[in-house]
């Protein structure tokens, strides 16, 4: 069972940044494909960005696409979610996911990671 950790969230004014974190310090993230995604309240979880295992291929939603950026550090088994110039509408609870790529599409990652992280809050006030 690999247990992920997010960390990072808070409260920011619009345009302003967070850097989002996800650990996995019990198990070796070199084999799985890295996901964040997002709910806000009474909407459905929805996929924020993706990274693949060999770190070589991303995937974003066109909503956060030049704005935030997906990083791994296999070494220190974390992944991270650069968010910059957010806006109100980022506000939601955001979660980190793991899953062998199996030759799966990481834009699809929702349907397929199996790991999940209890989320973190990030909320931007307008």
């Amino acid at each position: 069972q690999v247990q992920l950790a997010e960390s990072g969230g808070g409260l920011v004014h619009s345009g302003g940044s967070l850097r989002l974190s996800c650990a996995a310090p019990a198990f070796s993230l070199d084999y799985y494909a890295l996901g964040w995604f997002r709910q806000a309240p009474g909407k459905e979880r929805e996929v924020v960005s993706s990274i693949s295992t060999s770190g070589s291929n991303t995937y974003y939603a066109d909503s956060v696409k030049g704005r935030f950026t997906i990083s791994r550090d296999n070494a220190k088994r974390t992944a991270y979610l650069q968010m910059n110039s957010l806006k109100p509408e980022d506000t939601a609870v955001y979660y980190c996911a793991a899953g062998p790529e199996r030759g799966r599409s990481i834009a699809s990652m929702l349907q397929w990671a199996p790991y999940w992280g209890q989320g973190t809050q990030v909320t931007v006030s307008s």
